[in-house]
């Protein structure tokens, strides 16, 4: 059992993190602005941080095994959390990463495609700063898990593939991964690493 500390648990990946977490035997720290939407329970504590604050965030998340973000990039830098994480004395830091950064057959990134939304690119292209800003990190033990280009509610199915820096296609030709099966590879990876200071995807 690991104690996992969770920055932006309230969110939509970070809840089906937590539930994951929490299956497995976990002990986690949910961590957000407001955490009044998580109900008390075993296993989880709960803070207000504002994720901003690093000497809170410090705090929040020292005595742990494993921090988990899943917090937006767009509002949460590299620095805000690779500084606080590595001051507390944790060594592995997992990171909820975006889809805008893998690559498509011809090798060029998603987010640079002809026809990439352009509501998402500054939080695509924020994600893709904080995974270069982890490739030049030399202490934490980081791993960014990408998620397919439709990262969606559904079903927990446990069938799904892992790849490592290619966006990953169904055989009906589309790129999607469901939040919860998405947090089962993010849990596997804590219990197991395999992809220590790499970024791998997910996707069916």
């Amino acid at each position: 059992m690991s104690k996992i500390a969770i920055i932006g648990a309230t969110g939509r990946a970070g809840s089906q993190l937590l539930e994951e977490a929490l299956r497995r035997g976990h002990s986690v720290t949910a961590i957000a602005r407001d955490t009044s939407k998580i109900a008390p329970r075993e296993g989880v504590v709960s803070k207000n941080v504002d994720a901003l604050d690093a000497d809170a965030l410090q705090a929040a998340v020292a005595g742990h095994d494993v921090v988990i973000s899943a917090a937006h990039f767009s509002t949460l830098p590299a620095s805000a959390v690779v500084g606080p994480v590595k001051k507390a004395g944790v060594k592995r830091l997992l990171v909820v990463g975006g889809a805008g950064s893998l690559l498509l057959p011809d090798g060029t990134r998603v987010i640079d495609s002809e026809g990439f939304p352009e509501e998402y690119k500054a939080e695509a292209g924020a994600g893709a700063e904080f995974l270069e800003n982890l490739r030049q990190e030399k202490d934490l033990d980081w791993t960014f898990v990408s998620p397919s280009a439709e990262f969606v509610e559904g079903e927990r199915t446990g069938v799904f593939r892992i790849g490592k820096d290619d966006l990953l296609v169904s055989r009906e030709g589309r790129s999607w991964i469901t939040f919860a099966d998405y947090a089962i590879a993010m849990l596997d990876e804590v219990q197991v690493p395999k992809h220590s200071r790499q970024r791998f995807t997910i996707g069916y």
